[in-house]
């Protein structure tokens, strides 16, 4: 097959059919540095570093989302119709909507509410829930519970918006119990409901919009290790 538009893969074999997703580039690269032996990288168009390696024996992808709907929309579509990706799992970051969500707790995403209209192509009579999937939803949260991790299971929100001009819209959605905001999840599991596979969203929390409490630049791209390793049980 012809690498697509935006990923250089030359075939499948190239991409295992479980991918980590966190939205930064650099955060790729460190998971597959520290984590995965006998590396290869994949994908370097755009700088959207992606790379395939194993994790105890098992072939696992990592690549890098981007921000937005729009921007994990384009991968994961491309992954999942021209290679063949059947989990795809976003390890990101996310702004706490409630006090008792504190910063570095890990979320689970098991459904994503959302601002963005990027469920209109789809042409549905009504208003869609993007959805995790109970297949890995369960089991990321029996990783967490065998190593002592915490965590927390709810509602989160996708936003297309990072610098709100209503700058008190983030608690009307706290008022409805939605955890935190990130801003890819609902597209991504727009897209694999579409496509029958697998997906989830596992967040660190790197910011509260309640205590005002923020992680660095480099934390959030080097130390939610906890998150990375609940994922990488799920290949």
């Amino acid at each position: 097959m012809m690498p697509t538009p935006h990923i250089a893969a030359a075939d499948k074999g190239f991409i295992s059919e479980t991918v980590l997703w966190p939205g930064d580039p650099l955060r790729a690269k460190f998971i597959a540095e520290t984590f995965l032996e006998d590396v290869v990288q994949f994908n370097a168009v755009r700088n959207m570093f992606g790379y395939t390696g194993t994790y105890k024996g098992k072939r696992v992808s990592v690549m890098g989302s981007g921000m937005g709907i729009p921007s994990i929309g384009i991968y994961s579509y491309e992954l999942i119709h021209f290679y063949g990706v059947k989990n795809l799992i976003r390890v990101g970051s996310c702004g706490s909507f409630q006090e008792d969500v504190k910063v570095r707790d890990i979320l689970f995403g098991m459904s994503a509410s959302t601002n963005s209209r990027y469920a209109e192509q789809f042409n549905l009579p009504g208003t869609y829930a993007p959805t995790a999937s109970w297949a890995l939803l369960s089991k990321a949260v029996s990783v967490a519970e065998s190593k002592g991790y915490e965590y927390k299971v709810g509602n989160i929100l996708s936003s297309d918006i990072f610098y709100d001009d209503d700058r008190e819209a983030w608690k009307k959605w706290a008022g409805m119990g939605v955890m935190a905001v990130e801003m890819e999840a609902a597209g991504l599991y727009m897209n694999a409901a579409r496509a029958g596979v697998n997906a989830l969203c596992i967040l660190t929390v790197s910011d509260s919009l309640v205590t005002h409490e923020q992680t660095t630049a480099e934390e959030r791209q080097n130390t939610f290790t906890q998150m990375m390793e609940i994922a990488l049980e799920l290949a």
